[in-house]
């Protein structure tokens, strides 16, 4: 039986697939509804059952540079630690489709938007996540070592920076890379941790029936590499997408901190120094998504992200680089951030 919905008069060779997987997995009587997508060329669909059941369909196409493999390890690696990523309902890794667990829509930022009272609670919950995760040995996945970080911070300069000034200066990037490094190079000293590196309000899915830290759900970890354990903190607590109120911040590190006996000193630097990549990179891929790919409606956050960027250089940890890119960047006014946009 086909799927009950409309389809096209000529499906594409990629809906035939997708079909033929629905049905495959004994989803074919279903109704399928499309999800909110995200910066990626993955697509999602709720399918719903006629007996109410629903699912989730990720389209992840391989010829697009998508692949499922990453995002079905360390699903499997995180339910190893008992927390909750959805449970894989059927995959094709060829051909990039996944049926998955449909663990809901109540995201912490839909939650909040609502209701802010619990973001104590949510967040308390979000950080246990962390402290279960990094208590276990992390999986083989590549580091997200200090190379690499420095070279992805650099898109502040060869994307945000470039598109609004319409020139790139290669001398000066290669100046902010080396010294950056050098910043980041003491944090692959620590013990690494996997970083699921998304780990923020719009892929946590609160889940109060459930217990512990499996009351969070997991989304969007595909891109997951071992890094110092910071990282996810300051994914969850710098969020470019929603304001996290200072106290709530300020709570949260503290609350790791005991749980998991870091030096508090050290600690904060390295959140300081990965909270600097982390939004220097998003700085530069908000800008790249816009100039290169058509697709401003990141822009508007960009404000949000620079404003952390800097309230981290104002850490004495990076002071070797904090005029270069104070001197460097535009700021983020809405004159610059029309030149982002494609005419």
């Amino acid at each position: 039986m086909g799927q009950q919905t409309e389809r096209p008069a000529r499906m594409t060779d990629r809906q035939t697939r997708k079909t033929a997987f629905i049905d495959a997995a004994g989803w074919g009587q279903a109704r399928v509804a499309p999800l909110a997508g995200d910066a990626s060329n993955r697509r999602y669909d709720r399918l719903t059952a006629p007996d109410g059941t629903t699912a989730v369909l990720m389209d992840a196409p391989p010829d697009r540079g998508e692949d499922i493999r990453p995002f079905t390890a360390i699903a499997r690696h995180l339910q190893d630690c008992g927390l909750t990523a959805p449970a894989i309902l059927a995959e094709d890794a060829d051909n990039g489709f996944l049926l998955l667990e449909d663990l809901g829509d109540t995201l912490f930022a839909r939650v909040l938007e609502t209701d802010p009272n619990p973001e104590p609670q949510l967040y308390d919950a979000a950080i246990d996540v962390l402290v279960t995760l990094h208590a276990h040995e992390v999986p083989d996945v590549a580091p997200y070592d200090a190379p690499l970080m420095a070279d992805l911070a650099a898109l502040a300069f060869t994307k945000y920076r470039a598109g609004v000034l319409g020139e790139d200066d290669e001398t000066l990037t290669q100046r902010f890379r080396d010294r950056f490094e050098d910043l980041l190079q003491p944090l692959s000293r620590a013990k690494p941790a996997l970083a699921l590196r998304d780990y923020h309000a719009e892929n946590l899915i609160w889940l109060p029936e459930r217990d512990g830290a499996a009351r969070v759900g997991l989304l969007d970890f595909q891109d997951a590499m071992t890094c110092h354990p910071a990282y996810d903190i300051v994914s969850l607590l710098q969020d470019a997408r929603r304001d996290v109120s200072p106290a709530i911040e300020h709570k949260m590190i503290a609350r790791y901190i005991e749980a998991t006996d870091h030096d508090s000193h050290a600690f904060h630097t390295a959140y300081a120094l990965l909270g600097a990549q982390r939004n220097l990179r998003i700085l530069g891929v908000f800008a790249r998504l816009a100039t290169d790919y058509g697709k401003p409606k990141y822009l508007h956050l960009i404000p949000r992200v620079w404003d952390h960027a800097m309230r981290d250089l104002d850490h004495p940890a990076l002071a070797p680089i904090a005029e270069l890119v104070h001197d460097s960047l535009p700021d983020p006014t809405p004159d610059t951030l029309a030149k982002l946009e494609r005419p």
